[in-house]
């Protein structure tokens, strides 16, 4: 098959079949603070099932916390070999994620984005996963998972161990 003129478009290189943009962005995963994730456990509603099927406590995630790890997170349904409940890992349930979110969740993710773009590089904190019995939940930072999912990223989250893997 003849390519088109032009091929590849100005800025990005081939690899085999693949059209490769060689994105200058970057984010850096920090170590989240669990002190400010408090209302993910006491009172987003999608999670609370999930917290009681695995007998999770607050005080079980605060004393774990600090012995958890940064871990990559490519888009996908599991990390490693565990499933992960809410990842929206598919770009369809993030459509379909954004278009329920409320203005001001929009609102943060555009801010989020348009600071990338302008500086070229952002230090975020990294969202957090749960594991617990074979089974993982995003506990929190879905936004800047996204952020980096949606610009080829594979970003980095704060792996929380509070039991039997």
């Amino acid at each position: 098959m003849r390519e088109p003129q032009g091929y590849p478009p100005r800025g990005f290189f081939c690899c085999g079949d693949a059209v490769i943009s060689p994105s200058t962005l970057s984010i850096s995963w920090l170590k989240p603070d669990i002190e400010e994730e408090r209302w993910e456990f006491f009172s987003h509603p999608a999670k609370q099932e999930w917290y009681r099927s695995h007998a999770v406590t607050w005080e079980q995630i605060v004393a774990r916390f600090d012995s958890g790890e940064l871990a990559s997170f490519p888009r996908a349904a599991t990390i490693g070999t565990i499933p992960v409940a809410l990842s929206y890992h598919s770009y369809e349930e993030y459509q379909t994620y954004l278009a329920r979110a409320k203005r001001g969740y929009r609102k943060n993710y555009s801010r989020m984005e348009d600071a990338l773009q302008s500086t070229g590089t952002l230090a975020l904190k990294a969202p957090i996963i749960l594991c617990c019995g074979g089974e993982a939940l995003l506990f929190s930072g879905y936004r800047r998972l996204c952020l980096g999912w949606n610009y080829g990223m594979v970003p980095y989250v704060w792996l929380v161990t509070l039991g039997k893997m």
